[in-house]
C-alpha cells in the first residue's frame, strides 16, 4: 500500500502492520539479525487482511474512498487516458461554469467529446471548482457541447464526480431545475454514442444532468445516488449521524446498482481504491471506454437513440 496515500479511520490497522514490517527490515538491516521469517509471515498476514477488508466494504466505507482527496480527479483521468486534449469554454450566454468542463480529445487515435465534473484538489482549487457542484450554465454549456458532439458524430464521454448541482439561491434564480430537466430531454435524443462513467460520488440530479447514456458503468469503489447518504438521513432522521444507515439503505455501491440493473458494468480499482495505483485505473477506464465505443458504433442514430430509450425504460421493478 502506497504511503503517499492518507489512510483512512478504517485503514490505519493496516499501516501499523506495515509500519512494523518497515521497522523489522531496517532492524535486520542495522543489527545483520536474520529477521525473514517474521517479515514474511507480517507480509503475508498483512496481505491477507488487506484483501478481507476491501472485499466486505460497507457502503459507508465505499462513501470514504469515493471522496478521498486524493482520488484522481476528472482532469487527472484526461491526461492519463486522452491526447490531444482541446477545452471548449462558455454556455454563449457569458458564463463559463468551472464545475463542468470539455473538450474533444483522441482516445487511442478515437476522436471523442469528453465532459466532466472537476473537483479541486485544494482550497484554491476547490474555490475555482465550486466544490464540483455545478451551476445553470454548466449544464448549458455540457448541453453545447453534446450538440457539438452530435452534429459530427463524436462518441461522448462523461466522467462524473459531483455531490450534486449547486443549491445555491443563485442557481435557483437563474434556472438550475429546467437546465437539468432540459439535459435530460436532449441526451435522450443524442443519436451519437454516450458513455457515462461515475468516478466517485454520483449524487442526485446534479449527476444524472450529465448520465442519460447509453452506457452507464461505474468505479468499482464510487457511488450513485439519489441523494448523498447525509443528505437522506437529515430528512428522514433530522441528524445526519445516521449516514451510515441511510447508505445502507439507499443501495449506492456499483455490486448494488449493477445487481439492480441501473448500471451496465462495473470498472475494477486497484486494492484500497484508485488513489493507490492511478496508472492502473486509469487503463481500466480506457479500456471500458473504448469497448464501448466499439459497440455502440456499430448501431445507426436511430438504434442509438431507440437503445437508450429501452435502457431506462426497463428500470425500476413494481410489486402488486
Amino acid at each position: 500500500m502506497s504511503k503517499t496515500a492518507t489512510p483512512l479511520e478504517f485503514e490505519k490497522s493496516i499501516h501499523q502492520i506495515e509500519d512494523k514490517i518497515e521497522e523489522l527490515k531496517n532492524l535486520s538491516g542495522e543489527t545483520g539479525i536474520d529477521l525473514d521469517e517474521q517479515i514474511k509471515t507480517l507480509e503475508e498476514q498483512a496481505r491477507d487482511y488487506k484483501h478481507q477488508l476491501y472485499n466486505n466494504l460497507t457502503p459507508s466505507q465505499k462513501l470514504l474512498i469515493a471522496r478521498h482527496p486524493k482520488r484522481p480527479t476528472f482532469l487527472d483521468h484526461v491526461s492519463m487516458i486522452a491526447s490531444d486534449w482541446t477545452e471548449m469554454h462558455g454556455d454563449r450566454a457569458g458564463t463559463d461554469d468551472r464545475a463542468i468542463i470539455g473538450g474533444v480529445a483522441l482516445i487511442d487515435e478515437q476522436p471523442v467529446m469528453l465532459i466532466g465534473t472537476q473537483k479541486g484538489k485544494n482550497t484554491k482549487e476547490n474555490l475555482e471548482y465550486n466544490f464540483g457542484m455545478p451551476q445553470p450554465e454548466g449544464y448549458r454549456k455540457a448541453l453545447r457541447l453534446f450538440y457539438h458532439a452530435d452534429r459530427f458524430n463524436l462518441p461522448i464521454i462523461t466522467l462524473i464526480d459531483t455531490p450534486g448541482a449547486y443549491p445555491g439561491i443563485k442557481a435557483e434564480e437563474t434556472g438550475q431545475g429546467i437546465a437539468i430537466a432540459v439535459n435530460l430531454r436532449e441526451m435522450a435524443k443524442l443519436q451519437t454514442p454516450m458513455i457515462s462513467i461515475i468516478l466517485g460520488e454520483g449524487c442526485s440530479g446534479g449527476a444524472l444532468g450529465l448520465a442519460v447514456a447509453n452506457r452507464v458503468y461505474m468505479l468499482e469503489h464510487s457511488l450513485y445516488t439519489v441523494i448523498s447518504p447525509e443528505g437522506c438521513a437529515s430528512i428522514l432522521w433530522r441528524s445526519a449521524d445516521m449516514a451510515s444507515v441511510a447508505a445502507e439503505a439507499l443501495k449506492i455501491t456499483s455490486d448494488d446498482l449493477l445487481r439492480l440493473g441501473i448500471i451496465d458494468g462495473i470498472i475494477k480499482e486497484p486494492l484500497g481504491g484508485a488513489h493507490y495505483d492511478r496508472d492502473y485505473s486509469a487503463a481500466q477506464l480506457k479500456e471500458q471506454i473504448l469497448a464501448g465505443i466499439k459497440e455502440l458504433s456499430k448501431m445507426p442514430g436511430d438504434k442509438i437513440k431507440k437503445d437508450k430509450y429501452d435502457k431506462f425504460r426497463k428500470m425500476g421493478v413494481f410489486v402488486e
